[in-house]
């Protein structure tokens, strides 16, 4: 079955860095869209980042741009998230999600119903 497993989460000050990684198996995504996705308590899952298919296209929310980086190696089906600079606000479940979208090796969704694949989530929590 296809499988997504975070992992690099964890407990950081403001300011600091995390790397999350999402490994991917069961099927290869190098023609797919991968994005990442975080919900903290009482809140709606949020939109952080996206990467195209072709790995040339990126988007991110405004909350993160210019601080997080997405990249993937598709020789390995993994994704990755570069978050520098983290504030308390970053506080939250990261998710990565892939997408079965395939028409365009440039697109680049930011709606958690053009993704079809979730990880389990990893917890961030930034700390002031």
């Amino acid at each position: 079955q296809v499988q997504l497993v975070e992992s690099g989460g964890g407990l950081v000050q403001t300011g600091g860095s995390l790397r999350l990684s999402c490994a991917a198996s069961g099927r290869t995504f190098s023609e797919n869209p991968m994005g990442w996705f975080r919900q903290a308590p009482g809140l709606e899952r949020e939109f952080v980042a996206v990467i195209s298919a072709s790995g040339t296209v990126t988007n991110y929310a405004d909350s993160v741009k210019g601080r997080f980086t997405i990249y993937r190696d598709n020789a390995k089906n993994t994704e990755y998230l570069q978050m520098n600079n983290l504030k308390p606000e970053d506080t939250a479940v990261y998710y990565c999600a892939a997408s079965l979208l395939s028409a365009s090796a440039f697109y680049v969704p930011s709606a958690p119903y053009e993704y079809d694949y979730w990880g389990q989530g990893t917890q961030v929590t930034v700390s002031s």
